[in-house]
């Protein structure tokens, strides 16, 4: 503890080192005086005062922000943050990270400006996520968007994309848990209470394609929107469709109302899809041809299952589409074009053994019971 002669001194002394960084920076000596800022800012840190510290940091940032050299203004803002790591520092690191996400953006290094923006989210989600629900949430957002444009991190990208809509609309832990519930309770064949849990998490997803546009700016990520949007209507139809296929006869007119819902859904979201893909030439994302196949499967399954065959699932996905050749071919040899097509030729019921053996992503787990109840 310092006695009331030294914390004295030591503001005094911290402020002569705050002059002299601002006369440095006055003189355009910007590298030198973010030397003096971190002496003054260690001293505040002895004496405990954290809002000086919050005001150094700050000007720091924009100090390094009007470096010439990005490779320098990098290299500093790096060893800066270490630091402010170090010291647990979670708001004042998180600022300097969003600062290093904006420089390497500049710079073209999408996976460092994604990792910057990342950890940014994580620090203010850590901090308070009551305060920082809607900069977290935007923060996981340009994340996931810097991390899809690198072809290593690109399917990390589109997760955290989801994510971050989820968070802004308060649901991602809650949709786990209930999803969870759901499952227990299909697999303990309570199937009105599952049905239930299912229909309240498609819920969810409805408020979050509602949200959407407070959170995507489509001027300015047209393609992150669109991939956003299909994906949230994706759930919106399969939670509907785990509803229609684990509710009671009772409840007959309800499981065809969103029978035709998931129906419309399906088909809005295999739009969105093309809409993406026809642009594009070659080098295809495996994921994305996963995922409209996939919906074009389920688009016919759901028809089957309420014997209200509205349109052919395999038309409907490369109508529109067949002067893109490369695409239609890759289409063509997702799995679930294929059952799509075979649904199409002999039925549901003599296709069933084909959808057991295939990957029906995250209700994998409880395909054998949701199948029993298609047969």
């Amino acid at each position: 503890m310092f006695n009331h002669e030294d914390k004295e001194e030591l503001e005094v002394e911290a402020i002569k080192l705050i002059d002299k960084a601002e006369t440095l920076a006055d003189k355009g000596k910007g590298k030198e005086a973010i030397d003096f800022y971190e002496k003054a800012a260690q001293t505040y840190l002895d004496l405990g005062s954290y809002i000086k510290l919050d005001e150094l940091y700050t000007r720091i940032i924009q100090i390094i922000s009007q470096f010439k050299n990005n490779i320098q203004a990098v290299y500093r803002l790096k060893s800066i943050i270490r630091k402010t790591e170090e010291l647990k520092l979670d708001e004042i690191s998180a600022k300097l990270l969003i600062q290093l996400g904006n420089l390497s953006f500049k710079m073209k290094d999408w996976e460092l400006s994604g990792e910057s923006y990342h950890q940014a989210s994580e620090y203010l989600w850590k901090t308070d996520p009551d305060e920082y629900l809607s900069l977290a949430s935007i923060l996981l957002l340009k994340a996931g968007q810097m991390y899809e444009r690198s072809s290593l991190t690109k399917d990390l990208g589109k997760r955290l994309i989801l994510k971050a809509v989820m968070k802004m609309n308060k649901f991602d832990e809650l949709y786990q848990q209930e999803e969870k519930r759901a499952q227990h309770l299909l697999i303990s064949k309570e199937f009105e209470a599952a049905g239930d849990k299912f229909y309240k998490i498609s819920t969810y997803f409805k408020q979050a394609l509602e949200n959407i546009g407070e959170l995507l700016d489509e001027a300015d990520s047209k393609e992150t929107k669109l991939n956003a949007e299909a994906r949230l209507i994706h759930f919106i139809a399969e939670y509907q469709i785990c509803f229609t296929a684990t509710a009671q006869e009772k409840l007959k007119e309800k499981i065809e109302e969103l029978g035709k819902s998931s129906i419309q859904l399906f088909q809005q979201s295999i739009s969105l899809l093309k809409d993406y893909l026809l642009p594009k030439k070659g080098d295809f994302d495996r994921e994305i041809i996963l995922r409209i196949t996939f919906d074009t499967m389920l688009l016919m399954i759901i028809q089957r299952v309420l014997n209200i065959e509205q349109i052919k699932g395999s038309d409907f996905l490369l109508e529109s589409i067949e002067s893109n050749k490369n695409l239609v071919k890759e289409l063509k040899t997702s799995p679930y074009f294929k059952i799509t097509e075979k649904i199409e030729t002999i039925g549901l019921t003599e296709t069933l053994e084909d959808l057991l053996r295939v990957n029906l992503g995250h209700f994998e787990t409880i395909k054998n019971t949701l199948i029993s109840h298609f047969m």
